[in-house]
Parts: structure tokens; sequence; C-alpha cells
């Protein structure tokens, strides 16, 4: 038998429409089974298995409406005047979000970011930016403001929603601000909550140096039931998409006993060790329109132990240009294989790995799973991923 000449290979896994308190466990080990069946696939020890969050959520039924959330919000900031500072430009990541937060305080001051929000979605372009003499660093505007000194419509390339008029329709006692100076906001409350995904840390701790009162972020709000909500103690509101004009779904929580659920029934039924991860956004940026796919607060909330870490990887084409460089056809070959067996277990800082990526494992793999599961009608929310652990000495 010749060398196998293909190596990492993936396949989206169809499955049932998923519907809250469906066993969502028994559903995906046996689409995974039903699949390689019918495609005459052989499951490996070291493959791996992802299921994308969203249909682990709706198992759970794990949803918050808008009066479950404003009545959160209401208990944790009185109510009264608020503030949110750099929510994303998302129709289905913030717009109920933002409702919802608006029916629960009196006054609500939203502060923009500019010229693009915080994931890549933009308001105005860079070049724009410029042109104006505007410093996105030190320059601060009411709405006003900043629609005089950049027209009337701030449309985003994509969608073609205009995301300050947008937001403004949720309700009619938003303000808009436009800023990137965080402690903007304390001029007009003291009461804030930072809408931030991967900075949010950062944002709270500002606030409060600052002097607010009372600082939030979007993962305090649902933390915990509130009315009968769902909730995620993680990460609240974060991670929530969009289910119906009034209800968010929010990210999945306990996701532990899935992955091991899902490793140990494959085992049972096929006597192979396969690695389970659930998957949410990709950790992966568009070149051409700079936006950033994540807005998940991780790509993982759960995997089984062997996912985690980071690749120790060769270059290979380190090694094939500088220490073999003298070597060519089936000479060079066994001597990068042999390097490959013989490499450190630990290549961190060595020249030897220098280009490679130094990512999580379960962010690359979650990003391949995103990619491939995708966002629309595909209507395979679990990922079959074989050879990803292999190497070209194997």
């Amino acid at each position: 038998m010749g060398a196998r000449m293909i190596g990492t290979k993936a396949y989206g896994i169809r499955a049932p429409i998923i519907k809250s308190g469906d066993d969502i466990s028994e559903i995906v080990v046996n689409a995974v089974l039903e699949a390689v069946k019918t495609d005459n696939i052989t499951l490996n020890d070291g493959d791996v298995i992802g299921v994308t969050e969203s249909v682990v959520a709706k198992a759970q039924g794990n949803y918050a409406d808008l009066r479950q959330i404003a009545g959160d919000v209401r208990q944790k900031t009185g109510g009264k005047k608020v503030g949110l500072v750099f929510p994303i430009f998302s129709r289905n990541r913030f717009s109920v979000l933002l409702k919802a937060i608006a029916k629960g305080c009196d006054e609500l001051f939203v502060q923009l970011s500019y010229p693009s929000d915080e994931v890549g979605n933009s308001l105005v372009t860079l070049d724009l930016i410029e042109e104006k003499g505007i410093s996105p660093f030190s320059d601060s505007f009411d709405e006003q403001g900043f629609r005089n000194v950049f027209g009337d419509k701030t449309v985003h390339t994509f969608t073609g929603v205009d995301y300050i008029d947008f937001y403004k329709s949720m309700s009619d006692n938003i303000t808009v601000l436009l800023s990137n100076e965080v402690n903007h906001i304390l001029k007009y409350t003291d009461c804030v909550i930072a809408c931030d995904i991967h900075t949010r840390a950062r944002t709270k701790r500002r606030l409060k140096e600052a002097g607010a009162k009372i600082v939030l972020g979007l993962d305090d709000i649902l933390a915990s039931p509130f009315d009968g909500s769902g909730y995620n103690e993680h990460y609240g509101l974060l991670g929530s998409n969009k289910a119906t004009e009034d209800s968010v779904k929010l990210f999945p929580r306990g996701c532990d006993a899935y992955v091991l659920n899902i490793q140990k029934e494959l085992k049972n039924k096929t006597g192979k060790n396969i690695e389970v991860m659930i998957y949410g956004d990709g950790a992966f940026k568009d070149p051409v329109c700079g936006i950033w796919e994540l807005a998940d607060p991780v790509v993982s909330p759960a995997h089984t132990a062997a996912l985690t870490g980071t690749p120790n990887e060769l270059k290979l084409k380190f090694i094939a240009d500088n220490e073999f460089a003298a070597l060519s056809g089936k000479e060079l070959e066994e001597a990068v294989k042999n390097s490959i067996r013989e490499k450190d277990g630990d290549l961190y800082g060595k020249m030897a790995s220098e280009g490679t990526t130094p990512r999580h494992i379960t962010d690359l793999l979650g990003s391949l799973c995103d990619l491939i599961s995708g966002s629309g009608d595909k209507g395979t929310p679990i990922i079959l991923i074989q050879g990803y652990f292999d190497n070209y000495s194997k």
C-alpha cells in the first residue's frame, strides 16, 4: 500500500432541527454514527467532533426575553440613568439586548466607539477620519456633532444599516454618544454597563478608577436566573444571539458534561478515543472588510482534555531551507520525517517553530468548524475532523 496522501479532513454532519428539551448528546452520537455509515468513513483514535454552541443552548432551552433582561438590569442598576459603553454594531447580537436594557432604565446613554466597533464593523472609514482631521483617540461627540462632521448617514458597507439610527429606534429613551474614551460616559451618568467583549475587564477597571459608582458588564447581566430566565454564570448576556424580536438565546452553560458524555458514548459504540468540543465563533479576521469574527466570549466553552494547549510543530519550510538545504528527494524527505519524530516536546521560543501559529488548539479547530458549518442554511451543526494531529512523519 502506498503512502497516505491526504492529511486533515473535515466533514459537516447534518442533524435534525434541535428543539428545547432534546437530548443533544444522543442526537450528536447518532448523527455521527449515521454519517460515517452512510458515507463509508472509518473513525480513528484522535478524531475530533465539534458541536456548535447554538444547538446546545437550544436543547438546554437557555433563553431570555425582554422582560427578564430588563428586570435584571433594573435590579442591578437601580433603573435611573444608565450608560452603555462600546457595544458592537450588530442586529443579531445587540439589538434585542439594547431594547431590553432600555426597558430596564428611565434614561439610557449609549456610547459607541468609532470609526469601528470592537470586532471591526465600521461607522466611518479611516480615510474619512483623516480627511476630516479627526482624532478618534481624543475627539468625542454627541450624535449631532458626529453628524455635522461625517454626514447625516453612516451606512455599514455590508449590512446597509445606519447603526446610530437603528440603535436609537430601539427605544425613545436612548441618547447616542460617540467616543473611544471610556470615561466620557461619566459626564452623563455614573452607572455604566461595559458592553465590550474581549476588553471588558480593562473597561470596567478604568470606569471604577474614574469614579463610576456602579460598573457592570454584559457578563454580569443574567449571570443567574431572573424570574425564570435562562442564564450563564460565566458570561451572562455575552455570546447571546437574537432568537425572536423579543428574546435571545444565551451562550450554553455546563458544557463540560456534554463533551464528556458524547466522548464516552462514542467510545462505547465505536471503540475509538474521539475528542469532542463545543464551538462558537471562529477566531479569524476578514482581510478585506476588517471584521473580526469572534463576537462570542470564547471560541470553545468546553472541550475534552486532549484539546488543551497549543500545537507543538516544526516549520517544515524552515528546516528544509536551512538545516537540510543540501539534501533533496528521498534523502530530504527522510531527514525531515526524522526531525519531526525527534522534535522537542516543547518548541516554545525555538527557531525551528518560527512562523507556526501559537494559538490554542481549540481556537484553531473552532475556526475550522465555524468555517465549515457556516451561520446560514447548511444544516451541519456537527463537524467531524480527521487527521488533525497527524504530521508529515506518519
